[in-house]
């Protein structure tokens, strides 16, 4: 491994020790770190922005961080049981503006979890992960439902 290239690998690792620390510890579950991760991208060029980051690191080791991050957090959910992702897709939808159901109605009407895929990640983990959305939203719709006509 070259000087540089290893330079480059440590520069990264407290990119992402600073970035996980000061901000992914501090939000609630996987799905909610997807989230923030995905709002970091700017959906036109792919590139991430992050203020406080830029300030302290160059911008090619921001990008490939951010990158990074975003990958491990999707394939990490993927690896977890369909329960645990009903679970941690629930901690994240109820803390959105709009309150629990309107967002699994809109995220189930508008398939706006397309936003969350990585650019990078295979195709078929993309596929599995929007047919995984699909069925759980419609799963926590279903139990919007029940619970309304319930109560």
């Amino acid at each position: 491994m070259t000087q540089k290239a290893l330079t480059q690998l440590q520069q990264n690792s407290r990119i992402v020790e600073d970035f996980t620390s000061t901000t992914l510890e501090g939000l609630p579950g996987p799905f909610s770190r997807l989230v923030y991760l995905a709002s970091l991208r700017d959906l036109t060029t792919g590139r991430y922005e992050h203020a406080g980051l830029s300030v302290l690191y160059p911008d090619e080791a921001i990008q490939q961080t951010l990158e990074m991050c975003h990958e491990q957090i999707f394939e990490r959910i993927l690896e977890s049981s369909l329960q645990e992702q009903e679970r941690e897709l629930k901690v994240c939808l109820k803390n959105m503006a709009g309150g629990f159901h309107a967002a699994v109605d809109h995220w189930g009407r508008m398939e706006a979890y397309r936003v969350l895929l990585p650019e990078a990640a295979p195709d078929y983990l993309k596929e599995l992960f929007c047919s995984n959305m699909r069925a759980l939203l419609e799963l926590l719709r279903q139990e919007n439902s029940t619970a309304r006509s319930d109560a």
